[in-house]
């Protein structure tokens, strides 16, 4: 199973990186920005899911002190990477529905690059705060990790230092990062929603709502997650749960997202069955 969610996720995700290099028509900010959330996608299930695979089947069950932290570094990069991202694109979206006449000059190629740059920039200080706070403390054995990739809640077990001033850091690292992507979302969708009410054609309204429905079903899909994994309370089986809630946000999300955006989306599939017909009939 977890063979074929990689496999997929890496099909699906390359192949959109490549569609949207490939069809002019695709050469816009909102598809700049969905080919960073492909690329953010990828490096989620590559940190995780090849080493998953290996434990599957090796006997010994490792991993180095140094590997685990990479991990971990990479799956808190590519978490706050998605989240701000998505935050740009509903931005972009904002843009698009309730600016259109600015739109090419407000989304101009720079600004798009330094949006995409910034999300990166402040994902990596938002990593290497939480990497250098968690792997700071002392592990004194045993180093079990009850979990299939090093992930916050299982290290932080582990740890026979007092965890409650890490444990703060990373709420608020994680507080501010949340807060501020969800805010951005739901002023732009507020905002989106004013607009589309105020388009008098239902057709005018449906074309309006239909360039946003992509977007708010992999938005909601990723917070849903998050948010009943972090804001449930503690149980006796709450590792069980984190199991297999984490599987499906650092694997079948970034599975996921490609398919939503390709199967909701028009102009993807008038430009994937474009390219599909140049290859087997071409000129």
């Amino acid at each position: 199973m977890f063979l074929l969610i990689y496999t997929m996720s890496l099909a699906g995700n390359l192949s959109m990186i490549s569609l949207i290099r490939i069809e002019t028509r695709l050469h816009t900010p909102m598809y700049f920005f969905l080919s960073n959330l492909s690329l953010v996608d990828i490096t989620y299930s590559f940190i995780i899911a090849p080493k998953a695979l290996v434990n599957f089947l090796a006997e010994g069950k490792v991993i180095s002190f140094a590997g685990c932290a990479t991990q971990f570094f990479f799956h808190s990069f590519s978490v706050n990477s998605e989240g701000l991202l998505l935050a740009v694109m509903a931005y972009d979206r904002f843009i698009a529905i309730c600016e259109p006449l600015m739109y090419t000059l407000i989304m101009s190629r720079k600004v798009c690059v330094q949006l995409v740059a910034a999300s990166y920039f402040y994902a990596s200080i938002n990593a290497t705060v939480h990497t250098g706070s968690l792997f700071s403390l002392s592990f004194c054995g045993p180093n079990i990790i009850d979990h299939f990739f090093c992930d916050l809640p299982p290290l932080q077990k582990l740890s026979c230092s007092d965890t409650r001033m890490g444990e703060t850091v990373h709420f608020l690292f994680a507080a501010v990062a949340a807060l501020s992507t969800i805010l951005v979302i739901l002023v732009s969708y507020v905002s989106i929603m004013v607009a589309i009410l105020r388009i008098r054609s239902n057709e005018g309204r449906h074309k309006a709502f239909s360039t946003c429905a992509s977007h708010l079903t992999a938005v909601s899909i990723l917070y849903g997650a998050l948010f009943f994994m972090y804001l449930r309370p503690t149980s006796s089986n709450s590792s069980e749960y984190d199991k297999v809630v984490s599987m499906f946000y650092t694997l079948v999300i970034p599975m996921l997202n490609p398919l939503i955006y390709s199967l909701r989306n028009k102009e993807v599939k008038d430009a994937l069955r474009k390219t599909i017909c140049h290859k087997i009939i071409p000129h």
